[in-house]
């Protein structure tokens, strides 16, 4: 006897490939199950069977040696139109597979005991199964194991299909704040040239550098396995970069960075430090197109203690900053804060061979 299509057929199979299970690679967690149902039902034969428009696709099996077969032949597709869980004790006495090619064989399928693969909305999307070339009949405990395993191999599709989802709200989030980002730094850039005060002009700059380097963390935690984790050789990286791009023809910004993972805020912190160094070295150590380089280093010096150095080879002590402009407060503010908010030891010098900034800091 050929199965009928499900009742509700369309909205079964929409079901089932919403899981984006169909065709995919065989994976451990499923393997096992198969191996425990057949194990603990002493049968030959295992199947995560789930059942598509016009064939059954196997996830994981034991003892079939395949990954699907025609729906014509298949059992589980009679066993999704009836109840959550059948048991068929000789195969040839049920009108549903006594016709069939896979139970009339010499080996044939003798017996056979499904559990339902069924969706949160109650859609069954396949069964578990085991079947064995004998006439037999499980024990209560076998049938309640079954269900079990059954229940368990939903909660891994759901599993999965959630962190699928969730996966792509994240990229489109990403997606999002990365053009905001790009925005709002080309809108404050255009504002910035048009700005006639030179002290307006000075912090607009500094918060499009901030901005920048905001979306530099954005795409460093973009990239990393752990949402929350920051690759500090990447990220700091970046910023130099950024640096540079910006930085007049006549310095250049340099860095030699260890790979060290900390959290968003700890990184956040350190790009604040070191766009301040680098602005502030480029403001007053290099006039007059002068030629200089700005360094960052980044090192993890040993017992827990990373240090961030940053000098350059500009004028020094030769030279002291406007201490009454609000640019000037607002970069020594931000500097102080971010070293504060993660318990680091900041402190700073002016020398004739330059200026040199050295913050010390345990990782959280």
């Amino acid at each position: 006897m050929h199965p009928t299509a499900h009742p509700n057929q369309k909205e079964r199979l929409n079901a089932l490939h919403s899981y984006q299970i169909l065709d995919t690679d065989r994976d451990p967690a499923f393997d096992e199950i198969v191996e425990l149902a057949a194990e603990i039902c002493d049968a030959p034969v295992s199947v995560i069977n789930l059942i598509d428009e016009h064939r059954q696709w196997f996830k994981a099996e034991v003892g079939i040696g395949a990954r699907e077969t025609p729906l014509e032949t298949s059992l589980c597709a009679h066993v999704i139109l009836q109840d959550e869980f059948v048991e068929v004790g000789d195969t040839l006495s049920d009108p549903r597979f006594c016709d069939n090619p896979l139970c009339l064989d010499e080996n044939g399928f003798r017996f056979y005991a499904g559990a339902q693969l069924i969706d949160p909305q109650g859609l069954p999307i396949g069964t578990l199964c085991v079947l064995d070339h004998n006439t037999r009949a499980l024990t209560d405990f076998q049938r309640k194991a079954l269900r079990v395993l059954s229940r368990q191999v939903m909660h891994q599709l759901e599993l999965r299909r959630a962190l699928e989802q969730q996966q792509v709200l994240r990229h489109e989030v990403d997606h999002r704040v990365k053009n905001s980002l790009q925005t709002v730094s080309s809108i404050i850039g255009l504002y910035g040239r048009t700005v006639g005060d030179s002290n307006a002009a000075a912090v607009l700059k500094k918060v499009k550098t901030q901005v920048e380097s905001i979306s530099a963390l954005h795409a460093e935690l973009q990239s990393s396995d752990n949402a929350f984790s920051v690759n500090l050789q990447a990220f700091l990286g970046r910023i130099c970069e950024l640096l540079q791009e910006t930085a007049p023809a006549n310095i250049e910004v340099e860095s030699d960075l260890e790979k060290i993972i900390v959290g968003s805020e700890t990184a956040n912190a350190l790009g604040i430090i070191a766009n301040e160094f680098v602005a502030n070295a480029i403001k007053h150590g290099f006039p007059d197109g002068r030629k200089g380089t700005v360094w960052i280093a980044l090192k993890d010096v040993g017992d827990g203690l990373i240090r961030l150095s940053c000098h350059d080879n500009g004028l020094g002590s030769a030279v002291q900053p406007n201490t009454s402009s609000r640019s000037e407060a607002l970069g020594r503010s931000l500097m102080e804060t971010a070293a504060l908010q993660i318990e680091g030891e900041l402190s700073t010098e002016l020398g004739q061979g330059g200026s040199r900034l050295t913050l010390e800091f345990r990782p959280e």
